[in-house]
């Protein structure tokens, strides 16, 4: 698990990838759980390199509860026939609360239940009934003794997740009541050969989700005129919103290898400014921009995208995003029926069909009225 860790550390701190290490080639008996699924590591700039990687929530449970036995309630040789003995009465009672009423996006929110742990308890309590002892959850697939005491652990000392508060994640600054009163905004964020938006409503429903090659991007010596067509020819078909959010990329300028990639997101960026915002002249101060700012490192924290200091791909993210819209009675967001039989397959793991923008697009956009929710509330 040691060389598990420093490889994730090292890849973190390089952003990219230059080779395989043999044991995600060729797993050695012991080496690795048998339950890793893997995954990648997306550049964060030029989005062309992977880093295969193994599941971060299996993982994360993996050296978690390697390196939290000092803070568990019962030693390791104790905890397997006396789980119930380990808490009080009161503390029981809490836990199998929250495990018997909880919805899988609640159970999502406690350590080490996000993904299909969550469902996965669901799932057993409407085969067998409630939970009536603590030893019992462990019957539940994927969860086993020492995971379940850092799950219990969590419900009865919950992380406080740090809120982000709406004025570090936009820009320029506008006043809360404008975006409170938006009837609908458009998400975009700019690739090295694409375009994507995402046309979400108040009501958190998916109204256009959709792509646009921009042949003309990074291409000879990044001509304006032929930059301006492909940016034009998205701007022509982009629908009418309150908003329209763009990416701000975190690039660093130190970085110099990255510069071309820093210039053309500029570029791009300062072109759909340019075009989005209506002229008024002479300016009215009372009215707010129309084309924002959302900080690409905002959205990432929000969905728990950041490893180190690199942002990891949303694929998964949006692949629950879309079964939930399907599976619950109010989901985080609503998709239409054309739009989930359009893109079911599209984010796909080892997909090539480049549908990383999409993803960026669409948790941009609900992040934004998230945060929006949690800073108004």
């Amino acid at each position: 698990m040691w060389v598990v860790r420093r490889f994730l550390s090292s890849v973190v701190q390089r952003g990219h990838y230059a080779g395989q290490p043999d044991f995600l080639l060729r797993p050695r008996h012991g080496s690795l759980p048998t339950d890793l699924e893997m995954r990648y590591l997306q550049c964060t700039c030029c989005w062309r390199s992977q880093v295969p990687v193994a599941g971060f929530e299996t993982l994360n449970a993996a050296l978690t509860s390697s390196s939290s036995l000092s803070s568990e309630p019962c030693k390791e040789e104790h905890s397997r026939s006396t789980l119930d003995t380990c808490y009080t009465s009161e503390q029981r009672d809490t836990i199998l609360q929250l495990l018997n009423n909880a919805t899988s996006a609640e159970l999502a929110g406690v350590k080490l239940l996000r993904g299909r742990k969550s469902l996965n308890i669901v799932d057993y309590r409407t085969k067998h009934g409630p939970f009536k002892t603590l030893e019992s959850v462990v019957n539940v697939p994927l969860l086993k003794h020492k995971s379940a005491v850092i799950v219990f652990n969590s419900i009865l000392n919950p992380e406080r997740k740090v809120r982000i508060q709406l004025a570090k994640f936009i820009r320029p600054e506008v006043d809360r009541s404008w975006l409170e009163d938006a009837s609908s905004i458009v998400s975009i964020v700019c690739g090295t050969n694409k375009i994507a938006w995402a046309h979400v409503d108040r009501g958190m429903t998916l109204l256009e989700w959709q792509q646009m090659d921009c042949p003309n991007f990074l291409k000879g010596t990044y001509m304006a005129s032929s930059y301006l067509n492909d940016v034009s020819s998205v701007v022509s078909v982009l629908p009418s919103a309150d908003f329209y959010l763009i990416e701000k990329p975190s690039i660093s300028v130190q970085n110099t290898a990255l510069f071309p990639v820093m210039a053309h997101m500029r570029t791009v960026e300062a072109m759909l400014f340019a075009l989005l915002e209506p002229r008024i002249s002479p300016p009215e101060p009372n009215i707010p921009p129309r084309v924002l700012n959302m900080m690409r490192i905002a959205v990432g924290r929000h969905f728990d995208l950041i490893v180190g200091e690199a942002r990891t791909s949303g694929a998964q993210v949006v692949r629950q995003l879309m079964t939930e819209s399907v599976t619950q009675k109010f989901p985080r967001i609503n998709f239409p029926q054309e739009l989930l039989a359009k893109y079911r397959n599209y984010f796909q793991m080892g997909s090539r069909r480049g549908g990383e923008e999409l993803c960026d697009a669409l948790l941009q956009a609900v992040a934004f009225y998230e945060l929006l929710s949690e800073s108004s509330s």
